[in-house]
């Protein structure tokens, strides 16, 4: 059985000063991904023992950026998906395995007034089509911040946020497609019904002392591997960013 952890740290650095290494240690993942990491190139130095390090970095410095550390070397790691338009702001990072690609992805926000919604939605027809090509070869396991609350069970004020960046009509019509075409929202597979349960909160109004979250967070599998799959966990007590840790265990 593997133990698969994804954290939006909201900056790495800052996270580190917050207990980052104690979960690291405790939560003893097999493979431990990252988005938002904020940094450059030797900009920390993480001494992560038993684990290979695989960085991907945005041309801008202190924006986005993705990071994944395995116990088990990845036969291939690449980065990006291959696309210029989509490949200089660090969002994603593949590690091919014996039986399996583990994908960590940082979806891009649509942004205030959506301004970037137009390309958010040529991101993610672009995304699918990367992952599906990846299917044709080996089951995928793909997590991250996907920024994009499915269902009104995804978030505490679902109402008053239906054209806010995250929870439009239009993105999330993308993840069902996504779902619809092989893949499953591993959480929702285990709890449909569980509500309250959430992976971010505004650092305002005291969202997250109400409880007053988005799940934006998941672990995305190939269909191919529902038998595979063991168990969710959403780390709502882990302190330390605006994010907390998503887990999946699975046979794999």
């Amino acid at each position: 059985m593997k133990k698969l952890i994804s954290w939006n740290v909201n900056g790495l650095r800052a996270c580190v000063t917050k207990g980052f290494e104690n979960f690291f240690k405790d939560v003893d993942a097999d493979i431990f991904c990252l988005q938002e990491t904020k940094l450059q190139e030797g900009q920390i130095d993480l001494s992560l023992e038993g684990y290979h390090q695989y960085w991907c970095y945005a041309d801008k410095k202190g924006y986005s950026g993705t990071a994944m550390f395995t116990k088990e070397e990845p036969l291939n790691v690449s980065y990006g998906i291959g696309i210029d338009e989509h490949d200089h702001e660090g969002r994603v990072i593949t590690a091919e395995f014996g039986n399996c690609y583990v994908v960590t992805c940082y979806t891009p926000n649509s942004q205030n007034e959506l301004k970037r919604l137009d390309y958010r939605m040529k991101w993610e027809d672009d995304f699918k089509a990367y992952l599906k090509k990846l299917e044709e070869k080996k089951p995928v396991i793909m997590c991250g911040d996907l920024n994009v609350a499915h269902n009104e069970i995804d978030l505490k004020n679902p109402k008053t946020n239906r054209k806010n960046a995250g929870f439009t009509d239009e993105e999330r019509a993308k993840m069902t497609a996504l779902l619809d075409d092989g893949f499953i929202d591993t959480y929702r597979y285990f709890y449909p019904d569980t509500e309250g349960v959430y992976s971010w909160w505004s650092y305002r109004f005291k969202a997250r002392e109400k409880n007053a979250g988005w799940r934006i967070d998941y672990f995305i599998v190939s269909k191919a591997l529902e038998s595979k799959l063991d168990g969710a966990k959403i780390h709502t007590e882990v302190l330390g960013s605006d994010h907390c840790p998503v887990e999946l265990t699975i046979d794999i």
